[in-house]
Formats: C-alpha cells, sequence, structure tokens
C-alpha cells in the first residue's frame, strides 16, 4: 500500500508522487569491493619514517622523532608555551629544508613575526606563515607550496565552506577540519606531518568531542603554573610510542629550553657543608624514563587537636596512611606534629616505589639530622612495616648509578642482576631496620 505523499516541493502540485518499487537485489549488487583477507602473521610490518627535529625532549615524547604521515593534537592551557614551541619545531625542521607552513586562525601574520623575533635566533627561509580562518583555503595553500610540515593553530578557529551554518569551534567543523586534515596527512604518494592546536576548557581538557583525540594519532599536553619556568610536555596518546611519556622544559624568553638531564634539575645541589635535614632522594619514572628526585619534609609542632598534613606533591590520603605506618612500625609518635611534603620541580608522587625516600624525610625533619646526599631510598612500604618490591628497579638503579649515587636503600626480596659501577645496595626487610641503621 502506497500513503498518500502530499504537495510536491519541487513543482507544488499534488499527488504527483509515484511508487518505485524496492530491487529485492540491490544490496547484493552494490556490496562493494571484494576484499583478501590476510593472514595477521603473514603481514609485512613497517616501521614508519621518523623526522628528528633536534629538541631533544620533544623528540623523545613524540617517541624519537616525528611520523611523517602523522595528525598530532597539541592542548594546554592559555599563555602555557603552545604556539612558542610549535613555532620553534618548525623553525627547526625548516632549517633541516623541509617546506612548512604555520597556519594560524586567530593571530595575524605580524603578531606570529614578533614572537619569533623574540624566541628564534634566526628565522628560515622555509618557514611561511598564513594568517586566515578558512580551512578549504589552507588547504589549497598547503597543495600550492607542497608544504611538509603544517601547523593548524588553533581548529577550533577554522571553518569549511561545505557546513555555513555551522560556526567555528562548532562540533561538525572541528571534526570536518580533522577529517579533511587527516586525510592531507595519510596520502601515501605525499605524507604529511600535521599539528593541530587544540583549545581548552576550563576543565582543563580538551575543547570538542572526544572523538577528536581519536580521530588522531598523538595528544600531547603541556602542564605547568603560568609563574613558574618549568613546563612538561605529556603524551597521553601515541600510536608510534609510548603513551604517558614526559619531557622537561623551561620557558624562558628565549622560548622553551629542553631540560635534557632532568636528574640533575630535580634535585639540589649542596656541598657536604650545606646539607639539610628534611630531604630524600628517590627515583621515580615519568613515562619510560627514570629520574632522580629530591623529596622535602618540614615537621613542626601543632597547637590544635588536628595537625595539619600537607602534601603538595602526593594525595592528602597517601600520606596520612605513611604517617601511620611511620607512627605504628617506626615507633615514633606524630599526633602533635604537623607535617608538609613537596618535591623540587613540583613533580607528583604518583608511585609506591617513593615511599620510603617519603618517610626518611619525614624523619630526617623530626631529627634535625641531614641524610648523606649520596643515598637514595627505593622501595614501597607495606602496612605492617615491611619493605615491598617496586617494578623496574634496575632501571632506577642504573639512573642513580649514572649520577654518581653511592648507596641505596632497597627492599630485601628483590633480586638485582645488572651490575652497577660504584653503587652499593643496601636491602632491608623491615622500615625500622632501616631507620636504625640511617639515623
Amino acid at each position: 500500500m502506497v500513503g498518500f505523499m502530499g504537495r510536491c516541493p519541487e513543482c507544488g502540485s499534488f499527488g504527483s508522487f509515484e511508487p518505485i518499487e524496492k530491487d529485492e537485489n540491490f544490496s547484493k549488487k552494490n556490496s562493494g569491493v571484494k576484499l583478501d583477507c590476510i593472514d595477521l602473521n603473514k603481514v609485512k610490518s613497517q616501521n614508519s619514517e621518523r623526522v628528528i627535529t633536534g629538541i631533544n625532549e620533544f623528540d623523545r615524547v613524540m617517541g624519537s622523532g616525528i611520523v611523517k604521515d602523522s595528525v598530532t593534537i597539541l592542548t594546554a592551557r592559555p599563555g602555557a608555551g603552545k604556539s612558542t614551541l610549535l613555532l620553534q619545531v618548525s623553525n627547526a625542521l625548516a632549517k633541516k629544508g623541509y617546506s612548512v607552513l604555520y597556519a594560524s586562525g586567530e593571530e595575524s601574520a605580524s603578531q606570529i613575526k614578533s614572537r619569533a623575533d623574540r624566541i628564534l635566533p634566526v628565522i628560515e627561509d622555509n618557514l611561511k606563515v598564513v594568517s586566515h580562518n578558512n580551512m578549504d583555503s589552507i588547504l589549497d595553500t598547503i597543495r600550492d607550496l607542497d608544504a611538509q610540515f603544517i601547523i593548524i593553530d588553533s581548529i577550533q578557529a577554522f571553518t569549511l565552506d561545505a557546513f555555513p551554518t555551522s560556526r567555528a569551534g562548532s562540533p561538525t567543523q572541528t571534526m570536518e577540519c580533522a577529517y579533511e586534515l587527516v586525510k592531507l596527512a595519510k596520502n601515501k604518494e605525499n605524507p604529511k606531518m600535521i599539528f593541530i592546536v587544540g583549545q581548552m576548557t576550563k576543565e582543563d581538557e580538551l575543547a570538542g568531542l572526544r572523538a577528536l583525540e581519536h580521530l588522531v594519532d598523538t595528544v600531547l599536553l603541556i602542564e605547568g603554573e603560568s609563574g613558574e619556568e618549568l613546563r612538561s610536555l605529556l603524551t597521553t596518546k601515541n600510536r608510534y610510542g609510548s603513551t604517558g611519556e614526559m619531557g622537561f622544559f623551561n620557558m624562558t624568553e628565549e622560548g622553551m629550553i629542553s631540560i635534557d638531564n632532568p636528574s640533575e634539575y630535580f634535585m639540589t645541589k649542596r656541598s657536604r657543608e650545606q646539607t639539610v635535614s628534611g630531604s630524600s632522594l628517590t627515583v621515580v619514572r615519568e613515562g619510560t624514563r627514570p629520574i632522580l628526585l629530591e623529596i622535602e619534609s618540614l615537621v613542626s609542632p601543632s597547637f590544635t587537636p588536628f595537625p595539619s598534613r600537607i602534601g603538595e606533591a602526593m594525595k592528602r590520603e597517601q600520606l596520612n596512611t605513611l604517617v601511620s605506618i611511620l607512627e605504628q612500625r617506626g615507633e615514633i609518635p606524630l599526633y602533635d606534629k604537623n607535617i608538609v611534603i613537596k618535591t623540587t620541580g613540583g613533580i607528583k608522587l604518583k608511585e609506591q616505589a617513593s615511599n620510603l625516600a617519603v618517610i626518611t624525610s619525614i624523619v630526617s625533619s623530626i631529627y634535625d639530622k641531614p641524610l648523606p646526599d649520596d643515598t637514595i631510598f627505593l622501595a614501597d612500604v607495606g602496612l605492617t612495616g615491611e619493605l615491598k618490591r617496586i617494578p623496574a628497579l634496575e632501571t632506577r638503579l642504573r639512573e642513580a648509578d649514572r649520577m654518581g649515587i653511592k648507596t641505596a636503600y632497597i627492599s630485601e626480596s628483590q633480586d638485582i642482576k645488572i651490575k652497577l659501577n660504584s653503587l652499593q645496595l643496601v636491602k632491608k626487610r623491615l622500615l625500622k631496620d632501616v631507620l636504625k641503621t640511617v639515623f
């Protein structure tokens, strides 16, 4: 039965629609091309070619360089250094002979030039800049220049003519612009390296649909307080490297300066006459890299019924747990003491491997007795007061040995098979054994 369709919107006449019989074989006729299935174990794996920028911390985070047919999103709070870092990367690749286009939908060419004059010693000839928010025009410009490395700053500022009813920054425009960029980058005959700047919401998340993160190959995040120099570059997704890898930079008037030896940066150099109480060393892992880290504690008398427990570098619940272990298993009363914990550089303590170092720094502050500056503490501490195994201990010990550390306190349950130059291992079973030996 065919229902009445009413007035035709094209010619205006009534009752002019004619029924069309459905072809039962339509889906079979138009099922697409026949696909060949291949045994997975016979598929040849290909290592994508990478481009090294020469900015060491950036290359590390990217997985030893930028893949030639990749799309990356970089996001951060306003003023964190997104445009500064990408301008430095652009100039570094232009110096290597790559054709580079910096497309900005928010800043004028003169604003970009002012930043470049401030942070770049020499602006390379291969670095082109265009200020426009029409993605169709940008895509044409990329093809005309045959640009190999492209910066889109920021994706929320661009629009495609095919969607005139959608404003810039809307989910439709953002996703469709991103689709076009991915299609351009993945061209097998002429692959591109594309970096997209993404705006951040008030909740410190990438603005727009979550699908935007799934679409691209790599998602980078710059963290750091605006009033401080230290910036960290973190991968929250990387199809070509390790997710969670982190690089460190100093934000200066000359731009983002790579911190190539973080272990040296995140500990305070002191002579033997300058040693202070409340300082303890450990080795944390940021991504796949071990970093020597200084933990500082301050213990002071409390004149209130509820002493303060402030952990700038760790969760308060974790700090309270360690304080309880120290009171019960270390037999040190802390009910009338305020305790403050922080780390040099503000690195967050996300691993249990730093627990022994936190406790020893607290005890050092209580007794006002400095710990040796060539000693580290690498163990978790259980509620029983026993020292527990930690992951990647050998990697951490190698880094400590490289940095000239002489002694490492570890759990006796861990077997070490590597050879160390000058680092001596002290194995203990209980927390109270460590405290008795050290203090």
